[in-house]
């Protein structure tokens, strides 16, 4: 009974005060909750953490906890798998919400059976695709996110991921102490997911969802909910009933035979408070158990103005530069052309770079300056520079999304810059499509995704970042796929900051480069346009943006253009489309994509106009990309996969 009372005086503070609540939580529950939970772990895929995440200070020196994340007992390394998420305010749309998470928004919208632009309402439970992954001794699916003023470990966690990760993971992940958290600081976020054991797929087990528990819920209602058996929700979380006690702010995982459907999330919304507080009866017991609590609460908020206290001296920039120079040891110069940003990376040590890369060794390398590095059983890609790569940080630790890659941290050893990456498994998109022969590489659907994916990051990059940037180097041996044949857009090293200003400086690859720029090094987004048009090319005809014509080196925009400018262009754009996209149906005929190639092609042309004006905006070719692909889509003809 006074576990119950408690959980619903916490919860009513929730409405009103939900950041200093959940602070609150974590030490009432460490006050007020002793749990003891004993369960079969002979067949379990994961053991339930109980309230054992609201305390933030366990170790797993002595092995995995369930306090930090699930641990990697799968089948696979690496995994599908799906987190539920409660939409609340800023988190309300699908690119919102996919931002915070990492997740892919056209998936997202497609599973959740609305549209990219939607705008939720409040506390609607949605379906979460994300890639679970081991990392360690835990799996997690990756995302990060920049502090706000008053958030700590716990409140990231509970709050703002609400349970999706642990106050311990966190601090695991970031190499910052609770007290050395500022504004802007961005964090990585390593989030709760599994994938299936050898158990699990033999019972047909497909996928495995996170479920965010909330204020009643209960093993059987929720197994019914998704259509499986109590049985083996109970397996799947170690418990040794089918309907144990379940807590607030915890997870737990749901055994899938197939994806889950949006319609199974409806009716995970939050009770009301009416629905939660007691209407009757021990009116006295609860007085007096809720005085006891108020005092508790003023103590906590008392502790509260400490940590404030302790905190403010995070803010005196320079106090940070020193501390950061002391611990880190990155060059002055360096620091000070990245102060407030140099403190969000991991700085990783060069020892550690080594070890990874053993002792960067040409079986390591994956291009002239890029190597493989496994750094705690986590595949990196590792990029050394001798330039400045202060402006390149900057801009990568101001943006996250899905189509756009990833910085973990950086080293400097010797005057060389070494800056960590996500690694990507298949490379380069030129490489793909010059070297690839798989069924993949023979699908239309394939390479309009592939298309979409980076009109959507260069999409975010101009329209939804403060400030708007221009990549000003798109081609495709800077577009990179993971193991999904997902793209993403990489090498930032000549971005810059949208002004509408010019360079005397012109970088770049021949067949690229805008008209504009190579003539007066306008800088705007039509430059990347412009360039995305060419690499559009690239994905329909298979031809690199310099060909050879005539034993002469011509641009692929200038064999394209005159034909789609022509009258008859019918038997000339299958000319044009690469082979491997020309399949055969089962008859040995070859199916005819003239009209999707020429919709594509007419696309590409409008991002080539010769004038900026005329050139189409980023946010117009997503929307026509859409467009084709839902057309695509409704012909079985257009995949072969």
């Amino acid at each position: 009974m006074l576990l119950q009372f408690v959980c619903e005086v916490l919860k009513f503070h929730l409405q009103v005060h939900p950041t200093k609540t959940f602070i609150m939580s974590k030490h009432l529950f460490g006050f007020l909750i002793i749990l003891t939970f004993s369960a079969s772990i002979s067949h379990a895929q994961q053991q339930y953490a109980g309230n054992s995440v609201m305390q933030c200070n366990i170790s797993d020196e002595t092995g995995p906890s369930p306090a930090f994340l699930y641990t990697c007992n799968g089948k696979m390394p690496s995994c599908k798998a799906f987190l539920m998420f409660r939409t609340k305010p800023p988190y309300l749309s699908v690119s919102s919400i996919s931002n915070l998470t990492s997740s892919d928004p056209m998936e997202f919208a497609h599973i959740n059976d609305i549209s990219s632009s939607a705008v939720l309402p409040p506390d609607v439970a949605v379906i979460v695709p994300v890639t679970c992954s081991c990392s360690g001794q835990y799996y997690q699916a990756n995302t990060s996110y920049v502090r706000h003023d008053v958030d700590t470990y716990f409140t990231i966690a509970n709050d703002t991921y609400q349970g999706l990760t642990t106050c311990n993971a966190l601090e695991r992940e970031n190499p910052y102490g609770e007290f050395n958290l500022f504004s802007g600081l961005k964090l990585q976020v390593p989030l709760r997911c599994a994938c299936p054991t050898q158990e699990q797929i033999l019972n047909d087990t497909k996928f495995l969802l996170t479920f965010l528990v909330t204020w009643k819920d209960t093993v059987p209602q929720i197994s019914e909910k998704f259509n499986v058996s109590a049985s083996s929700v109970a397996t799947a979380n170690g418990f040794s009933e089918d309907n144990p006690v379940l807590y607030p702010f915890t997870t737990i995982l749901i055994p899938l035979p197939a994806e889950p459907l949006s319609s199974q999330m409806k009716a995970t919304s939050h009770p009301t408070i009416s629905q939660q507080m007691p209407k009757r009866s021990h009116k006295g017991l609860y007085v007096g158990m809720a005085t006891g609590a108020a005092l508790a609460v003023l103590c906590f908020f008392l502790f509260l103005g400490f940590i404030h206290y302790r905190r403010k001296r995070t803010n005196d920039a320079s106090w940070r530069i020193r501390q950061q120079r002391k611990k880190q040891q990155l060059p002055a110069h360096f620091l000070d052309k990245v102060v407030g940003i140099g403190e969000i990376l991991k700085i990783y040590t060069y020892e550690e770079l080594k070890a990874a890369t053993d002792n960067f060794s040409p079986h390591k390398r994956l291009s002239d300056s890029v190597y493989l590095g496994n750094l705690r059983g986590k595949l990196l890609a590792i990029k050394h520079m001798s330039t400045d790569v202060s402006k390149e940080i900057k801009i990568l630790s101001n943006i996250n999304h899905f189509n756009l890659i990833s910085l973990y941290g950086v080293c400097e050893h010797d005057r060389v810059f070494y800056l960590v990456y996500e690694y990507l498994e298949k490379g380069s998109l030129r490489d793909w499509l010059h070297k690839e022969n798989s069924p993949l590489a023979q699908s239309w659907n394939r390479r309009i995704l592939i298309a979409l994916d980076i009109a959507n990051g260069l999409d975010y990059l101009h329209n939804f970042t403060a400030p708007a940037y221009v990549h000003k180097n798109i081609r495709s041996c800077n577009i990179l796929l993971n193991r999904d044949l997902r793209a993403k857009i990489a090498n930032f090293a000549l971005a810059r900051e949208d002004g509408g200003s010019h360079t005397n400086y012109i970088v770049g690859e021949r067949g690229y480069m805008a008209p504009e720029f190579i003539q007066t090094g306008n800088v705007t987004p039509k430059v990347d346009v412009y360039a995305f048009g060419i690499v559009l090319l690239e994905l329909i005809t298979g031809r690199e943006a310099v060909v050879l014509h005539d034993d002469q080196e011509v641009l692929l925009s200038e064999t394209v253009i005159p034909v789609i400018d022509g009258t008859d262009v019918g038997a000339e754009v299958n000319d044009l489309i690469d082979s491997r996209l020309q399949v055969k149906n089962r008859l040995g005929y070859i199916i005819d994509h003239a009209a999707l190639a020429l919709r594509l092609l007419k696309l590409s042309v409008a991002c080539l106009a010769r004038e900026p004006t005329n050139r189409l905006s980023m946010a117009e070719v997503v929307s026509a990309l859409m467009k084709i692909q839902e057309d695509a889509n409704y012909s079985q003809s257009f995949s072969v996969e």
